[in-house]
């Protein structure tokens, strides 16, 4: 079989939830607010990441470049560095959403 065309990069679009739209899935939520290293850990895991590399800005700038995220690093450190908790929530949402539609890289 002869491949004739490449498949197309991620169109440019935001996260799929708001970094405040914590209560858009509990379950994220609560793991956030009550094992925010679990979260790190399952965020890292579905990325084929190391673990400890689960949170902050490292992990969220990589997922931003791989899924083509309009952003920057200075925004990741920023974003990271206010809101942890909520920014960890976000990526684990649309990690989520994006299984769900088929469109998560491994």
């Amino acid at each position: 079989m002869e491949v004739t065309s490449q498949p197309a990069p991620f169109e440019p679009r935001d996260f799929h939830s708001g970094l405040m739209s914590c209560c858009d899935d509990m379950g994220v939520c609560c793991c956030g607010l009550f094992c925010l290293p679990c979260l790190g850990c399952s965020i890292a895991s579905e990325m084929n990441e190391c673990c400890l590399c689960g949170l902050g800005m490292p992990i969220r700038s990589v997922y931003r470049t791989k899924y083509n995220i309009p952003g920057s690093m200075c925004n990741d450190w920023m974003v990271a560095y206010c809101c942890l908790g909520c920014a960890a929530c976000q990526m684990k949402r649309d990690i989520k959403i994006r299984k769900s539609n088929g469109t998560l890289k491994p």
